[in-house]
């Protein structure tokens, strides 16, 4: 794939869901979070207008809210879901509603997601479903079980609960044939979620990949973690389907190295993480007959890699075990041209209430913030796209 190609330099097609108002919202949003002092204060304000129950809640659903989140339950997303479909991408609907601690909340969010399954069945426009592991379960048990010790007999009870929430799902995936992707989180609870995973995809990846885990390349043993699992399931006879992101939680893994004395599970640098997310992707289509690909990547030099990689062994742009994935609210300009090409392409859309989904967004304001170079990507397009329209 010739770089010269350029396809990701067309805003025209990126944006052509954007009105003239959400293009300048757009625009002011990115304008801000480049600003990090800017959104440490907004987020701070936010918050503490949240807890005290302050009338903000307007204010955020028709800024920040609105341009990364698809609404606040499933029935709300519909209209954004069927215009994005209208221009080839695809949704992954994401219940971003994170921290919970209770049984009750844990029953809750799969119910959701059972019925997002439901509603994948029904409308070709959702053909992937996702949940994070701590969505079911307390992050305490992950951590524990990571880190080899046995559970009591009430926290081994527990436990099984979650086993049991992750095999309704798996199970009725298969029984749906839609695909369920398992997000990854943080290093010190992901081995005990990575083994429940692998437990489901050998249960239910026999035919094909329908459970999907998720690998963060940030991490330097993540590739050699991916090619151990490979000669497990041809052992034991079962396919595999990965996510590859390059990982959400750099400071937080770093911080926690450094306070604890261990040598940090992420890469030296962000060249180091390239690399690594780059051999993933090699590894994983040199290896299609076995192992399925979602790309998570907002990257534009990883996406033209795999558009090459794909090119070179022959395979079709819409190859069915080879998915594309951002985030909703950013870099449609890769999203929106890769599915002009015919290349499967969904976008992670987060949705629940404005107040449980704030966790979500305020990290998603520190990322943008702290990958400078994303921001003013972002800025540059929408700068492009706004001068272009004025020319019509």
């Amino acid at each position: 794939m010739q770089k010269t190609d350029s396809i990701f330099e067309n805003t025209e097609i990126a944006f052509a869901l954007k009105s003239d108002s959400e293009l300048e919202r757009a625009y002011f949003l990115f304008k801000m979070i480049s600003i990090e002092p800017l959104v440490k204060i907004g987020t701070a304000a936010t918050n503490f207008a949240l807890k005290a129950n302050l009338p903000v809640e307007g204010l955020i659903r028709s800024t920040v809210f609105d341009h990364f989140c698809g609404g606040v339950n499933e029935e709300d997303c519909l209209p954004v879901i069927d215009r994005m479909y209208e221009k080839g991408v695809s949704a992954v609907l994401d219940y971003s509603v994170e921290g919970k601690e209770n049984v009750t909340q844990f029953d809750a969010a799969l119910k959701v997601v059972l019925k997002i399954i439901d509603f994948a069945k029904e409308i070709d426009a959702i053909p992937i479903a996702v949940f994070k592991p701590t969505g079911f379960g307390r992050f305490y048990l992950y951590e524990k079980l990571s880190r080899g010790e046995a559970l009591t007999e009430m926290e081994q009870e527990e436990w099984d609960r979650v086993v049991n929430r992750f095999d309704i799902v798996c199970k009725k995936s298969k029984e749906n044939d839609i695909t369920i992707l398992i997000d990854a989180e943080e290093s010190w609870m992901q081995k005990a979620a990575d083994d429940l995973i692998t437990q489901m995809m050998e249960k239910y990846n026999i035919e094909k990949p329908i459970v999907f885990n998720t690998l963060q390349m940030y991490r330097h043993d993540r590739l050699e973690f991916l090619k151990q699992q490979h000669a497990l399931a041809k052992e034991k006879g079962f396919y595999l389907g990965y996510k590859l992101v390059r990982g959400a939680y750099m400071e937080k893994e770093n911080e926690r190295a450094e306070e604890k004395g261990y040598k940090s599970p992420i890469c030296k640098n962000k060249e180091e993480t390239d690399i690594n997310f780059d051999a993933g992707l090699k590894y994983v289509l040199d290896n299609l007959k076995d192992i399925a690909l979602f790309a998570g990547t907002h990257n534009e030099e990883s996406s033209y890699l795999l558009m090459q990689l794909m090119q070179e062994r022959g395979l079709r742009n819409n190859d069915s075990r080879v998915w594309f994935g951002q985030l909703y609210g950013m870099s449609d300009h890769i999203s929106y041209n890769l599915a002009d090409k015919g290349y499967n392409v969904a976008k992670y859309m987060p949705f629940g209430p404005v107040k449980d989904v704030m966790p979500y967004l305020i990290r998603r304001a520190e990322e943008n913030t702290s990958v400078g170079g994303q921001t003013s990507r972002e800025l540059n397009l929408l700068r492009k796209e706004k001068k272009r329209r004025k020319l019509k």
